[in-house]
């Protein structure tokens, strides 16, 4: 009888997860390190709990100490900046163009970002590459 109300309290009270928070406040467009981050007992059901998911990723927004880092604050590092020259790469039918642009917004590795290209003036769309390329798909 006793195992019954031990098994009844255990699944009536779900175990208690963790959530990650910021321990202090950090930038928009910072890499989050190891000592920015500390275990909170708040649950957070679009949050992170374990510190590995966090560190080493960019913070999109600012993150306030004390409040839970959510999936949405945080993002792959960027490897492209706003204004930086980038080389395109446009492959297609047999025909092969490189040539530089401007990047006209920051990413990572994987976003598609819009471009100038400097000859031409014109705007084009291009995924980001794991080496900064940005690759045109027509």
């Amino acid at each position: 009888m006793i195992w019954r109300a031990l098994l009844f309290l255990c699944l009536a009270y779900p175990a208690g997860a963790e959530t990650i928070v910021a321990a202090r406040t950090i930038r928009a467009h910072a890499i989050i390190l190891p000592t920015d981050v500390t275990l909170s007992t708040a649950q957070m059901a679009n949050g992170f709990g374990q510190a590995a998911d966090v560190v080493g990723q960019e913070a999109r927004v600012v993150l306030y100490a004390g409040r839970p880092i959510l999936i949405d604050d945080i993002g792959p590092p960027a490897i492209v900046t706003r204004n930086q020259l980038v080389r395109v790469v446009f492959q297609g039918a047999g025909l092969s163009i490189a040539t530089e642009a401007r990047a006209l917004e920051r990413g990572a590795a994987g976003d598609r970002i819009r471009i100038m290209n400097l000859s031409s003036r014109a705007t084009l769309f291009g995924q980001i590459q794991d080496d900064g390329t940005i690759k045109v798909h027509r």
